[in-house]
């Protein structure tokens, strides 16, 4: 039954050739740069290229297409699956309306008004959307186009793996393909192992979105209980049904990616095309790197999926900023010096001729002092490791804090001093979403029971706001406190036990 399914499927993709009343056949570019660098023959699907600059273009007019006279669209996405459906109708000359997250990027929202769809903002993730946009389809009897757990939609971005294989002389060893909803996977993946199932599928996600993972390993969809957004074209909290009974048992492995991960594939992308992809359009080259590193591969031949270029200019910074982290080739050490003179010339003794990228650093006590230091590596993790030995062997206390999201997000820029004075004090990490008047309303929703101690914030162009917050509540008090979060729509850690806080901020 299951191959009969995928057989459909398969069918459709082959007959899926509307698609190019719109979309373009994208080229597959062979990546030279990275090819040497990671040691294996890398190609490069530049859906980038597409009009709407997202692959999401093939399946909405796949879909719509086949619509018998549709009076009107709805669609639900946090943007490129929006734009795709919003072109789609504009050539066809049908109404459409897109429900969007308030979160979703302006670059995202402003691409979509003009092209003459009507934009919807509500919730703040793309679930809330979508169960806006199912009700209000429903309630006007319009057509709902959903962005991936569609068989139609599915066949339309299954037309990448058709070109895929034809623009390349010999059949890949690898595809690596990121996911969200899965119809991007399902579609390149059931018309590559139709044809050759001796390729390897890989599907590669966000670590903080990884809802294909999940279910891979338990065997059926599960949502997650909380959906991290920076890279927000795949932030989805469960994968399709339909994406998910088509795919599970040809995918050959799943693996997900951090943050700094996918910046620095962005990055590498940058270098190699001169295009800045989305964060959700290096998944696949981030996937890449991690795989190969993992797995000692070499002398293969793998293609990519640069499956979209909507990104905020905001954003750069933050993208920047995490870089070099995710390419191991900068560290972030906590570091415990003497107060005396000459004991900056000693340390950056032992530090040797490398680049500092950061030293944060303010008197203390007469005793010691505290050094926040960033340090550029070329040998990745092994140079890392015989930094920090050098260090310990010298006698200096260090705290290796290069995957500590604390510090990357919050401490780095607050490095100034302890403070005595603050009893009970205890730290959290919050994210919010990110629009006007929403740091108000977080203040407002923390509420004045409890002695704000320590605050920070700090904008970089991403969805989600974060804030590092101090309160001073007592023993007795904690259960109480907790509870009052969980009440919240926030997510939140508790980091008072986090190394970075004590080493600078307690």
């Amino acid at each position: 039954m299951k191959d009969n399914y995928r057989k459909n499927c398969y069918k459709k993709i082959l007959n899926a050739t509307a698609v190019y009343d719109l979309a373009i056949k994208s080229p597959t570019q062979f990546a030279p740069k990275l090819s040497a660098k990671l040691k294996n023959e890398i190609f490069i699907k530049r859906e980038d290229l597409q009009p709407v600059f997202s692959f999401k273009l093939r399946g909405a007019y796949n879909k719509i297409s086949k619509i018998s006279k549709p009076e009107h669209i709805v669609a639900a996405s946090a943007g490129n699956h929006a734009q795709g459906v919003a072109m789609t109708c504009k050539k066809l000359k049908i109404n459409s309306s897109i429900v969007m997250p308030s979160t979703t990027p302006s670059i995202k929202v402003n691409a979509v008004k003009k092209l003459g769809a009507k934009v919807i903002l509500f919730g703040d993730t793309y679930d809330e959307a979508y169960q806006y946009a199912t009700k209000y389809s429903q309630k006007n009897n319009y057509n709902f186009v959903h962005p991936y757990d569609d068989i139609d939609v599915i066949a339309g971005q299954g037309t990448i793996g058709i070109e895929l294989l034809d623009q390349l002389k010999e059949h890949p060893d690898y595809v690596f393909i990121p996911v969200g909803g899965g119809g991007l996977l399902a579609g390149i993946s059931v018309y590559l192992k139709e044809v050759n199932p001796k390729i390897k599928i890989i599907a590669v996600e966000a670590s903080d979105s990884a809802c294909f993972n999940l279910a891979y390993k338990k065997g059926k969809p599960t949502s997650l209980n909380h959906v991290g957004i920076f890279a927000d074209g795949v932030a989805v909290k469960k994968i399709g049904s339909k994406t998910f009974k088509l795919t599970k048992d040809i995918v050959d492995y799943s693996l997900t990616v951090s943050t700094d991960e996918i910046c620095s594939a962005i990055k590498d992308l940058y270098d190699e095309t001169r295009v800045i992809a989305e964060p959700a359009g290096a998944l696949s080259l981030a996937g890449v790197k991690k795989f190969l590193m993992n797995h000692n591969i070499q002398g293969k031949k793998i293609a990519t999926i640069l499956c979209g270029a909507n990104m905020n200019f905001d954003r750069l910074r933050h993208v920047a900023e995490r870089a070099d982290i995710g390419e191991s080739s900068e560290i972030i050490l906590g570091v415990t010096i003497d107060e005396k003179p000459g004991s900056f010339k000693r340390f950056c003794s032992i530090i040797g001729k490398r680049s500092i990228t950061e030293f944060n650093y303010r008197y203390a006590s007469d005793n010691n002092a505290q050094v926040f230091v960033g340090i550029k590596t070329t040998k990745g993790e092994q140079e890392r490791k015989d930094i920090i030995l050098r260090l310990k062997q010298a006698k200096y206390k260090c705290h290796d804090l290069t995957d500590n999201e604390m510090a990357k997000t919050h401490i780095r820029y607050m490095v100034g001093g302890t403070s005595n004075d603050t009893k009970d004090e205890r730290i959290y990490r919050f994210m919010f979403p990110e629009k006007p008047g929403e740091l108000l309303n977080f203040l407002n929703a923390i509420g004045s029971t409890w002695n704000i101690s320590l605050f920070h914030y700090r904008n970089h162009g991403a969805d989600f706001g974060r804030v590092l917050i101090g309160l001073q509540a007592k023993e007795s008090e904690l259960g109480s406190l907790e509870r009052h979060f969980n009440t919240l729509k926030y997510e939140f850690h508790n980091e008072t036990c986090n190394i970075a806080y004590r080493q600078f901020l307690k």
